[in-house]
């Protein structure tokens, strides 16, 4: 028996400037489904999401809901109607407890003659965070203290305690460990049993043929097609998302070839007190040196260690002419970069310019005699961010308008304008679509045959293994494994060490 239609999303449009965001885009999704939504950045799924749920206003179009249609101007009306959206960056507010941020724009029931009753709403929310398995994650707490992930799983909790009939995932599972991960699987899998529905938008495609009922593509903003996930494979959905077969060059192919003896950079027994312990190692010239593990392992911190941004750092990280890394100024100025796996917090500036984001690690270089010309700032800007091939309307273009894939681009770019010989690349592909994927991997194949040293710290083993010289894996803030790069090394060589 065919399902009951639950949204219907008829001719929805949307401009930014010159840029046709959505293009007459119209679907359906059935009550109990959970129905993917791909494409590659800038495809217009994210923004098409987000009309749905009140963050854009509908350029033009309906969307119906149980056959209603939907006037939604704010989040806070798509919650009232029943739709939910957990967003691909930070969605949390800093400044609030756990509870304020999980019943923001709902406090109605903790309100007594205009007071609101703080232990009453703190006491529910904690209810709330043990029922999902997230006790350890205190309501009274200040928000800010939690890290990206444990934020992640509160948004999780804000988005779907009010059980929407309509629950939007925008690449949430980039930024959770795997048990956060099949906790989200469990709420997807439960929102679908219930008869409600789920939008699932994911750049793994493997996730999105384990996950899904149905996949919907987009291109260019454009709809493409909807097809049944059991009768499709990665490529069929590569082809569809870019309109042409994907190359076989994706990761590396080369094995066997040696590192160089030349050491460009030594960590010698850092620690980040309840982070990471006594790591040592060394960086070799032109070596792509892989860092693994769960998320709580410890590894990302490590980057920001090594970066000079960690202020409670022990040990030392040290170039090959003596230079101590202490601070993120004297790590710029000795041609190091780095990218955080926060991107949109720590990476970049989102209410800033294209421009002046690439510009900023290099303005000391660009200045003449202490003064800058807007001109030659531009035209940096516009070199570098078109060299990464960066979908953008003009340097001037504010990065918060652009996609997850074309923010990274920025970023490389940043780094890259600034000509940086060692480069810490923490989540590099997170929330980026597969032809994007493999423009940075092969951008970083590039850098490796400069000279350049990277380390790359990822979750994702295949591409650890992929693109690696050798492999650390992490555990408990400590390394638990060393891997050199080889065709014979498998995934659960490494899993084995990490847990």
């Amino acid at each position: 028996m065919d399902k009951k239609t639950l949204l219907v999303a008829e001719h929805i449009d949307k401009r930014f400037g010159m840029t046709h965001a959505v293009n007459d885009v119209s679907l359906t999704i059935a009550a109990g489904e959970i129905r993917a939504l791909i494409g590659e950045n800038g495809s217009g799924k994210s923004t098409f999401c987000q009309m749905l749920c009140g963050i854009y206003t509908i350029g033009g179009g309906t969307f119906k809901l149980d056959g209603k249609a939907l006037h939604i101007k704010n989040q806070v009306e798509a919650n009232n109607e029943g739709i939910s959206i957990i967003v691909q960056e930070m969605g949390t507010l800093s400044g609030l407890t756990v509870a304020e941020n999980i019943y923001l724009g709902h406090e109605e029931p903790f309100m007594h003659m205009g007071i609101k009753d703080t232990r009453a709403m703190n006491r529910e929310a904690q209810k709330l965070l043990d029922s999902y398995g997230f006790g350890r994650i205190k309501a009274g707490l200040m928000i800010d203290h939690y890290n990206f992930e444990d934020r992640k799983l509160i948004e999780i909790v804000k988005a779907t305690y009010m059980k929407p009939k309509i629950l939007v995932i925008d690449e949430t599972t980039t930024a959770l460990s795997q048990n956060g991960r099949l906790e989200l699987y469990k709420i997807m899998d439960a929102v679908r049993a219930d008869g409600r529905s789920v939008i699932f938008i994911s750049h793994d495609l493997g996730e999105v043929l384990a996950r899904t009922d149905t996949v919907s593509i987009l291109r260019d903003g454009e709809y493409i097609d909807t097809v049944e996930t059991a009768q499709v494979t990665e490529d069929d959905l590569k082809r569809l998302m870019v309109g042409r077969e994907i190359g076989s060059a994706y990761y590396r192919t080369d094995y066997g070839q040696p590192i160089s003896d030349e050491v460009v950079l030594t960590v010698s027994g850092v620690s980040v007190p309840g982070e990471i312990d006594d790591i040592s190692f060394q960086l070799h010239k032109g070596e792509i040196l892989g860092f693994g593990g769960l998320s709580e392992c410890g590894m990302h911190e490590l980057g920001k260690a090594i970066f000079g941004a960690s202020w409670d750092r022990k040990g030392s990280v040290t170039l090959a002419d003596g230079t101590a890394i202490d601070d993120i100024p004297t790590a710029i100025r000795h041609s190091i970069a780095y990218a955080s796996k926060d991107r949109d917090n720590e990476s970049i500036i989102l209410n800033e310019s294209i421009r002046n984001n690439v510009v900023l690690p290099s303005l000391d270089d660009l200045a003449n005699r202490g003064l800058l010309s807007g001109r030659k700032l531009t035209k940096f800007a516009k070199e570098h961010a078109e060299n990464m091939q960066t979908k953008m309307q003009n340097v001037g273009q504010f990065v918060s308008d652009l996609s997850g894939g074309n923010k990274q681009k920025v970023v490389l770019a940043r780094w890259l304008g600034k000509g940086s010989d060692l480069l810490v690349l923490d989540s590099p592909t997170r929330g980026i679509d597969v032809k994007v994927k493999q423009a940075i991997y092969a951008l970083m194949s590039e850098l490796k045959q400069q000279g350049k040293s990277i380390i790359m710290i990822s979750e994702e083993i295949p591409e650890l293994l992929g693109m690696s010289d050798r492999i650390f894996v992490m555990k408990d803030g400590r390394i638990n494994g060393e891997f050199a790069r080889d065709p014979a090394l498998s995934e659960e060589d490494l899993i084995a060490k990490m847990v």
